[in-house]
């Protein structure tokens, strides 16, 4: 591919003292018609918001080619940038904790005992570190809208990404109505009376109104959601310590007890790998950081910082809070076998607490769990709808989908999972959990193949600057576990997708059935079907992948002027050079 040199302006005021043609750039004026138009207030405001934003006004050259045009749509989408760095660090600490945490850790040590759990969840913690550490360096290289999506179609083969991005929206699509009647079930703690449907109603009326105030509204609601899990973790971590050290109203130093009575390993080898699936569960939306870069004011400065931020989630949130639990709670307790994903009372948490002779406290985690529930089910609306526009940008899905309002929100995206979210009226109905078991096990592997992905995205964007004879140094940020973090990354999700297989035709403590298969490895041939449907729809079955030398590592960047970028990336290295050792440590870390 030819040498090109493309700056797209991306703001009003980067775009002063600039003529229309800029290094034989492109210069997008829409900003400039935007802030000259006459400002509406009130009812007037209110309507026009909801028209079409303007995308004609690009000023993109009609000779370039369909790819290109495609990722500068994408990289200069209409958008909202308004979330904040606030906001981003919050939805790394907090964004992904939930049920698989708070609830679902609670099977995992039964299967796989506290060092199971533990072998568990550091190996896929150490996996979701590398992934987001690639995830981040394409992020800030590439703000675009869709994010990951649109990386695969960009860096490994179109047929493949319009695999993983419609099988990644069928898993948050499928996600909103489950989370709805998860919610709801959160409240059968204190009132077993009144009919599940009408909080369905209440929780689903709030999730959307949550969404119609963009961007912004979802920020908000995630910062506040976020902070409270982040504190009830700290809090539980803080009063495990108290109780394994005999400070509970029961007293009694426990230490390592419960890893020799009744022992470390529940079921062996088996166990462990039944581990890795449920951890790797556990953790699934923490890409959604990198999907939030197109909608970041700065994501050169804030998106470092969010993906150093993971480390600290895993470390605090999931190590050593699983740590404590597995002091506190034998893998033999029979309440940790629960017929709900969301039932307070099966969560080790509460029995973690219970055990220590403490009252009270089981109604505040339930509250942590309800709070979770809504979080996952407010960010199912923000993935499922961009990943939607993303789609629709890129040509893979019906235009309508790519409807992006004058205040930034993919609107008809928005509406889509809304619509779809209304199947969590059906938990009226006794057959509702046969129902969203199947839907889940469509896209229940959806996670797995994502991360999987994104190592790959970051492999092959390095490996076309080493085929162009280019290298890191154009970079502004770079994976801080670099390409071989990539393929440890890719290399364990692979692994845990033979686990997966593993667990799926010979589940533990039962016989090989063809439903149990389906319901656990469904995702798969789903993920073959629509990777096939793509091959056979373009007739492309000469090209497995696209050629390094052949990858675009140009469009769709917000700075351009490589030069510049190097020159700024010298000077910020110098200047933290010069920096006192602690606070050298800190930068890294955080």
């Amino acid at each position: 591919m030819p040498e090109k040199e493309l700056d797209y302006i991306t703001s009003r005021e980067a775009a002063d003292g600039s003529s229309t043609e800029k290094n034989g750039g492109v210069y997008i004026d829409a900003f400039d018609k935007a802030d000259n138009a006459p400002k509406l207030t009130g009812w007037a405001k209110f309507k026009d918001g909801f028209k079409r934003a303007d995308t004609t006004a690009l000023g993109i050259d009609p000779n370039l080619s369909d790819a290109e045009k495609i990722a500068i749509m994408t990289a200069n989408s209409p958008l909202s940038r308004s979330l904040k760095n606030r906001h981003l660090q919050m939805i790394a600490i907090g964004g992904s904790i939930g049920t698989g945490l708070f609830v679902g850790s609670g099977t995992v040590l039964r299967t796989g005992g506290p060092a199971g759990l533990l072998i568990g969840y550091l190996l896929i913690g150490s996996m979701i570190y590398c992934t987001v550490q690639s995830l981040g360096e394409l992020a800030v290289t590439f703000p675009v809208s869709g994010a990951f999506v649109t990386y695969n179609s960009r860096f490994i083969d179109p047929s493949w990404g319009f695999s993983m991005a419609w099988n990644y929206a069928m898993q948050w699509l499928v996600v909103l109505p489950l989370e709805l009647v998860a919610a709801a079930i959160t409240i059968k703690f204190w009132d077993n009376h009144t009919n599940s449907a009408a909080f369905v109603i209440i929780f689903y009326v709030l999730i959307v109104a949550i969404n119609f105030f963009g961007v912004r509204g979802y920020g908000e609601a995630e910062f506040v959601f976020s902070l409270v899990k982040v504190i009830a973790v700290l809090g539980f971590i803080i009063l495990g310590i108290v109780l394994v050290c005999g400070g509970g109203p029961k007293g009694g130093y426990l230490g390592g007890l419960y890893w020799h009575k009744p022992g470390a390993f529940a079921h062996g080898f088996k166990g462990v790998c039944s581990v890795f699936v449920s951890a790797a569960f556990a953790f699934a939306g923490t890409e959604l950081v990198g999907l939030a870069a197109a909608e970041t004011q700065n994501p050169r400065k804030s998106l470092p910082k969010a993906t150093k931020q993971v480390f600290w989630r895993i470390t605090l949130f999931y190590v050593i809070s699983l740590t404590l639990v597995g002091l506190l709670v034998p893998y033999t307790d029979t309440r940790l076998i629960s017929a709900s994903s969301v039932d307070a009372s099966a969560s080790p948490f509460v029995l973690a607490i219970k055990n220590g002779g403490i009252s009270g406290l089981p109604s505040v985690m339930n509250v942590v769990i309800m709070i979770a529930v809504l979080s996952v089910g407010n960010s199912s609306v923000f993935g499922s709808s961009r990943t939607l526009a993303a789609l629709a940008a890129s040509g893979q899905a019906p235009q309508i989908l790519g409807y992006i309002d004058r205040q930034g929100r993919p609107l008809v995206g928005i509406i889509v999972q809304c619509v779809f979210g209304l199947l969590c009226f059906i938990t009226a109905s006794n057959k509702s959990g046969d129902v969203f078991s199947w839907l889940l096990a469509l896209s229940g592997l959806s996670s797995i193949f994502t991360w999987m992905s994104i190592n790959l995205c970051l492999i092959r964007f390095r490996r076309a600057l080493y085929a162009q004879g280019r290298n890191t140094d154009e970079l502004t940020f770079t994976s801080q576990v670099g390409v071989y973090g990539a393929i440890y990354g890719a290399g364990l999700n692979i692994l845990v997708l033979i686990a997966q297989f593993w667990i799926a035709v010979w589940p533990l403590g039962g016989k090989p059935t063809a439903e149990n298969f389906f319901m656990n490895y469904l995702g798969a041939p789903v993920v073959l079907v629509f990777y096939l449907f793509h091959k056979i729809w373009k007739g492309k079955w000469n090209m497995l992948f696209i050629r390094a030398k052949d990858i675009d590592i140009d469009t769709g960047r917000r700075e351009l002027d490589l030069d510049l970028v190097k020159q700024e990336i010298a000077e910020e290295k110098a200047y933290i050079a010069s920096l006192p050792f602690y606070k050298r440590a800190w930068h890294f870390w955080c």
